[in-house]
């Protein structure tokens, strides 16, 4: 597994991360298999971790912590603070308030003392930047964690918390965790260049494209909207909608490539995610040890230009497939009374 520089910490991860999210009550309830799958991937040379606070309601936290147990110093542990929870209003956001619990209830669950990369998981509008980086500062300070990135922010807000942190004489934000894939390529118009610029680690969530970049989904009908998080996500999953049923075509094109590659397209996918310079390392998130054992077994792919090109007439650079599949969408568009006078 190669590894690579976590922008400017010289922390060193490798290329891919292991995702937990699907380890617990959303995914693979098995905590002993999750354990296990976390350790395979650490045989394997994937030292870098990323869960969050919400993923199964702290749940997935815990399988991540019980399999930390005698390993701690290999792993470069990240997780996230942010959403919601719990009923109070107060119990997420990025106030400091609520981050200096969330921060404490991650470390118990981990059952560590330090966290590597805290990341806030989303913006978060009614929070002033400088109140968060403040808190993530005194985070740093006084040891409970090592490094701070951001999740999901738009180029424009991570210029701005990089101009307050060095303004302020505060800690900056390292890393940014954005989605990418083949198929959401929008992070490459302004997010990564503007990470980049700054010296940021890119941690990428999403190679598969939640899935449609599995080999799964070949035609309309592989696609079941009763299952799991498809009746939450229609929008991104509903064959129906014109813009998902443009994903048939391009998955018939990108298998092609695969084909001629010999290898399967969970393998092009996440090759194409490494590919971008500005890639650190791009998040995995298996359910079961048989998805783990794919994805480790395409570590070794790399794509040429002729490949990449490709790849790039059949989703041009920095677009998004379906432009309604973002999943952070700023207040001045999501909220109409900030549009109307």
């Amino acid at each position: 597994m190669e590894r690579r520089i976590l922008g400017g910490t010289g922390i060193s991860v490798s290329e891919y991360a292991f995702g937990a999210m699907m380890l617990g009550q959303w995914g693979n309830p098995d905590h002993e298999e999750g354990v296990r799958m976390l350790h395979t991937a650490l045989d394997a040379g994937v030292n870098f971790w990323d869960t969050a606070d919400m993923y199964s309601h702290g749940e997935n936290e815990q399988i991540v912590g019980k399999a930390l147990k005698g390993r701690r110093d290999e792993v470069v542990l990240a997780t996230k603070g942010f959403f919601q929870m719990g009923a109070d209003p107060n119990q997420g956001g990025l106030s400091r308030r609520w981050l200096t619990r969330a921060l404490d209830d991650s470390l118990r669950r981990l059952d560590t003392d330090y966290i590597d990369l805290y990341q806030v998981h989303r913006p978060d509008p009614t929070t002033d930047i400088e109140e968060t980086l403040s808190v993530l500062t005194d985070f740093v300070r006084a040891g409970k964690v090592r490094a701070i990135g951001s999740s999901d922010f738009p180029a424009e807000q991570i210029v701005e918390a990089q101009w307050v942190a060095e303004k302020r004489g505060l800690a900056r934000f390292r890393a940014e965790q954005p989605p990418y894939s083949i198929f959401n390529r929008a992070i490459e118009a302004a997010v990564l260049p503007t990470a980049q610029k700054y010296g940021m680690g890119v941690l990428t969530w999403s190679p598969l494209a939640s899935g449609w970049l599995s080999g799964r989904y070949t035609k309309p009908s592989d696609v079941d909207l009763s299952e799991g998080r498809k009746t939450l996500q229609v929008h991104k999953f509903d064959p129906a909608l014109p813009e998902n049923a443009v994903k048939f075509e391009a998955i018939a094109k990108l298998k092609k490539i695969a084909d001629d590659l010999g290898r399967p397209m969970t393998h092009l996918a996440t090759a194409f995610v490494r590919a971008h310079p500005g890639v650190t390392s791009a998040i995995i998130g298996p359910r079961t040890p048989a998805q783990l054992d794919d994805l480790l077994a395409g570590a070794d792919l790399v794509l040429d230009d002729d490949v990449l090109d490709r790849i790039d007439e059949i989703v041009p650079p920095g677009t998004d497939l379906n432009s309604a599949e973002k999943d952070y969408t700023p207040p001045a568009l999501a909220d109409k009374r900030l549009r109307r006078r």
